[in-house]
């Protein structure tokens, strides 16, 4: 399935993480042993109207037949090669401290398709290491490494005092996808795509809606 590319900058990002939910909620629905849906209950499970599942779904296409509702496999199925997770992509990880090695343990990354195939560190104690059947390597060697291993994507878990060089070498290794975890803005050029996930930021709203009583709204 292909998009032109005047659509894909109408897409916000709000519809591509609405995308990633109606993937789970269809995967779900495939093990309740589900064969079709109708729109009126993928938006009841996800707390939408079915006028915003059918537009959605829209900018892609068209699916499902009037009055039958959608086709569970078909449409997980189509969704799941919008998201470009209908193949296996290679993944290294920097920094193997905490976050690091509890992502490297997340096994549903792989069933999704994201392998994480390299692990990087500068501490010599966990160099040459074995962690989780992969060897971890000299952050010395990254660019080299990451170049020659085909690595498409990186996940970025080191101090914020070093993150923009790790970046700076991710990036010349050729890297268009980076998810950074270091709480610090960073530089990319244009034709990188760069996804932020602080934490500690996310712990500040949940704080600050506690005690505010703000009212609550759930990030779609």
């Amino acid at each position: 399935m292909t998009t032109d590319t005047n659509l894909k900058k109408r897409i916000s990002e709000s519809t591509i993480h609405r995308l990633s939910m109606y993937f789970r909620t269809l995967s779900l629905l495939e093990k309740e042993g589900f064969d079709t849906v109708s729109s009126k209950e993928l938006a009841k499970r996800e707390k939408l109207t079915p006028a915003q599942v059918r537009k959605d779904l829209s900018f892609f296409g068209s699916f499902g037949t009037r009055g039958l509702g959608y086709d569970v496999g078909e449409l997980k199925g189509k969704i799941a090669e919008i998201l470009g997770i209908n193949r296996v992509w290679r993944i290294a990880v920097v920094g193997i401290g905490n976050i690091g090695s509890a992502l490297v343990s997340y096994k549903e990354f792989t069933r999704q398709g994201f392998h994480i195939v390299k692990l990087f560190d500068n501490d010599q104690r966990k160099i040459g290491s074995n962690h989780k059947g992969i060897t971890v390597s000299d952050i010395q060697n990254l660019e080299k490494e990451i170049r020659d291993a085909n690595i498409e994507m990186v996940i970025l878990t080191v101090p914020a005092t070093v993150a923009q060089y790790m970046v700076d070498d991710v990036v010349r290794a050729g890297v268009k996808a980076i998810l950074n975890f270091a709480p610090i803005n960073l530089k990319v050029p244009p034709d990188v795509y760069l996804r932020n996930e602080n934490m500690s930021m996310e712990l500040e709203y949940l704080s600050f809606a506690i005690m505010n009583n703000h009212t609550p709204k759930n990030v779609r």
